[in-house]
């Protein structure tokens, strides 16, 4: 009986992890939608993948991910993959290690006798449990979620395979020997989260529970967009998509969930880069800005420079056969 319980909370765990990495979709979008990440003229309708050198000397290589296991975005061609174990260290936002999977599990619920329904109400709360069946989380577990962690589930499609983009590059990166390293703490990466108005948090889950049936297509919509490499696209239609959210909480997210959490990843990823070439994936939309990571790695004295995007886009959502030929990037 210990062991099927302690495989039980594993899992719920797993998932947990899963679901908290696909939500920075939504994070980011909700960001580039306030303005706040415009792509500077340097960086705007250009490739999300970049080379790092310094004094003419190569330090390794920038992709801007998408959190998603959409097939398409997990069909890394070979010279990819030598560009990639080319490198020493694996950088990512967050080490998929068991401790940190395990303690997403406990951010993500109420302690105590704390309970969603008190927080929600009656009506809201039952939508939301409905709204929730298809993700296959025990009931328990539910009734003891937080409303961001409700309100980001509800925003991410059904987890699959578990097998997000950068949980995949991770898992190639470690197989080839690099040294794998997360560039922020789970405290960095949720507590803009954990301090966020509740009132902030209801309208981010209203919106949630309106657009839920709708995830699949505008997840593929996104990655769609994301296959051309052109973050200017990417901030066209997180507009569309995210128009009608107060201006306020964008500019939370902005501050706590982008700019903030960008300083703290690109203080470590410099000292990373003192050990040897580093390969960084972290989310797209990071990138951009005066406060995007590429600006950051100019400011430590780094030149950056855009690379062809290495997949193929593919004609169709979710891995439809018709792909333009290896190697020729999108031009958007």
């Amino acid at each position: 009986m210990r062991s099927n319980l302690s495989l039980d909370s594993v899992s719920i765990s797993l998932r947990a992890c899963v679901l908290a990495w696909f939500a920075n979709v939504l994070l980011l979008a909700l960001l580039f939608a306030s303005g706040g990440l415009s792509a500077s003229p340097t960086d705007a309708g250009q490739s999300a993948f970049w080379r790092i050198s310094k004094g003419g000397v190569d330090a390794g290589y920038v992709l801007g991910t998408i959190h998603s296991e959409d097939p398409r975005v997990l069909d890394f061609p070979a010279d990819f993959i030598a560009q990639l174990t080319s490198c020493q260290v694996f950088a990512m936002e967050l080490l998929p290690d068991m401790a940190t999977i395990g303690r997403i599990n406990e951010f993500m619920q109420y302690p105590d006798a704390e309970t969603l329904q008190r927080t929600l109400g009656k009506e809201r709360y039952e939508r939301v449990m409905a709204a929730l069946e298809a993700y296959q989380v025990p009931s328990d577990w539910k009734a003891r979620m937080k409303v961001w962690a409700a309100m980001m589930t509800l925003s991410v499609p059904v987890p699959e395979t578990g097998f997000f983009m950068d949980f995949s590059l991770s898992l190639r990166a470690a197989g080839s020997g690099m040294k794998v390293s997360g560039l922020e703490t789970l405290e960095q990466q949720l507590s803009f989260l954990e301090s966020m108005p509740v009132a902030y948090q209801l309208a981010l889950l209203d919106q949630a529970l309106s657009d839920y049936q709708r995830v699949d297509e505008l997840n593929d919509e996104m990655v769609d967009v994301y296959l051309t490499g052109d973050l200017a696209r990417l901030q066209r239609l997180s507009e569309e998509q995210f128009s009608q959210l107060d201006p306020e909480i964008r500019d939370y997210f902005l501050r706590g969930g982008i700019l903030e959490r960008n300083q703290h990843m690109a203080e470590n990823l410099a000292t990373l880069l003192q050990e040897g070439r580093v390969f960084v994936a972290v989310g797209a939309l990071h990138l951009p800005g005066p406060g995007g990571l590429l600006a950051l790695l100019r400011q430590h004295g780094y030149e950056v420079d855009s690379m062809p995007m290495p997949f193929a886009p593919v004609a169709g959502p979710r891995g439809a056969n018709q792909a333009e030929a290896p190697g020729d990037p999108a031009t958007g």
